[in-house]
């Protein structure tokens, strides 16, 4: 199975914005792990919006 290059690049792209993590850090994470940092951060943007 792949996974499209453009969804690598915007998760990439999204736990580099937020955690400021070098590219080489990020592409060190396992799949999975990429994947979960991405939900998790989207978690915590949707929360601290709707606590405003």
């Amino acid at each position: 199975m792949t996974y499209a290059t453009d969804r690598i690049h915007d998760e990439i792209a999204y736990i580099a914005y937020h955690f400021h993590w070098s590219l080489d850090d990020i592409l060190d994470l396992e799949h999975r792990e990429r994947r979960r940092y991405a939900e998790q951060i989207a978690t915590l943007v949707t929360r601290a919006a709707t606590e405003r």
